[in-house]
């Protein structure tokens, strides 16, 4: 699949097929992580591929937001470390990366924020997390059910978003 195909189709998925993920597309995800660039190479994130069945229901079960990933056969973990000069940054290119891996190898995903102190808490010590690490999110993933595709979101007029030379001159197509 094409990048721009891939960046175009993408959809947000919250329901998945129960099958299995092969080892190999899942060190295929890590590795799409791992490959992003990150604020002067500093490399700030750790992965945490969750594939144990009750570890995935629990994690269901904290992340309020995020009740579907009980149903995933892998969650992806990213926490940053603490002392991160631009966490959230490096943190969303990282998992930009993995999601449009899963994407053009037929998975889905959705990030699932962990807002509410003592749900982080509970994460963080279910999956022994540094307390002072970030917990960025939790990305469940797996086989997109057919016909699930999500759903797919109007976008704004690309004049109403985009500007050519100053803000406020829109760019026309």
């Amino acid at each position: 699949m094409e990048v721009f195909d891939c960046v175009r189709r993408r959809r947000t998925v919250r329901e998945y097929k129960p099958d299995q993920i092969p080892e190999e597309l899942v060190l295929k995800l890590l590795q799409a992580g791992r490959w992003s660039p990150s604020s002067s190479n500093s490399q700030p994130w750790h992965f945490i591929a969750i594939q144990d069945p009750e570890t995935i229901k629990r994690l269901g079960e904290i992340a309020t937001q995020g009740t579907f990933m009980a149903n995933a056969p892998l969650i992806m973990a990213i926490v940053i470390a603490a002392d991160s000069v631009r966490p959230q940054l490096d943190a969303g290119r990282a998992l930009q990366q993995m999601e449009l891996v899963g994407w053009s190898e037929g998975l889905g995903t959705c990030f699932v924020g962990v807002r509410q102190a003592e749900q982080q808490k509970a994460v963080k010590e279910l999956l022994g997390i540094p307390e002072e690490m970030e917990l960025i999110t939790l990305m469940p993933y797996g086989y997109r059910v057919p016909g699930a595709r999500g759903r797919g979101i109007p976008r704004k007029p690309m004049a109403e978003i985009a500007h050519r030379d100053r803000f406020g001159q829109p760019f026309q197509e």
